[in-house]
């Protein structure tokens, strides 16, 4: 079994500044990612990108919760910029905050059903 870490300490002093100076704040990126590490959360989100709007009943019943539940998860992601709600008469439905969201959502499904075939560095 092959060690992962290097056997020498050598800090390449030029890349090192390189990539300090090119890392952009990474605070709200985070917290995207914090929201969507929730399963529950996460199969909403998922379920968003499938039906682009559903009530909050619809996601109740997607997630075997109540609609308390539901509501509150749905308002996490939207006060997080992942999704956004719409009141139609008696009923609030929520969809994608917008396709950077869907997409994200959809590649992190794509890249954990690939298989452990990731290569290596």
């Amino acid at each position: 079994m092959t060690k992962e870490i290097c056997e020498v300490a050598i800090v390449h002093e030029e890349v090192v500044e390189r990539v300090q100076q090119a890392i952009p704040d990474v605070g709200a990126a985070a917290q995207l990612f914090k929201a969507l590490a929730d399963e529950t959360r996460l199969k909403i989100a998922f379920s968003l990108t499938i039906e682009e709007e559903m009530c909050v009943c619809d996601v109740a019943a997607v997630i075997g919760s109540s609609i308390a539940t539901a509501s509150h998860h749905l308002r996490y992601l939207r006060d997080n910029a992942l999704a956004k709600s719409q009141r139609k008469g008696k009923m609030v439905y929520y969809s994608l905050a917008d396709d950077h969201i869907h997409q994200l959502v959809k590649v992190a499904h794509e890249h954990t059903t690939e298989g452990d075939d990731h290569g290596d560095c």
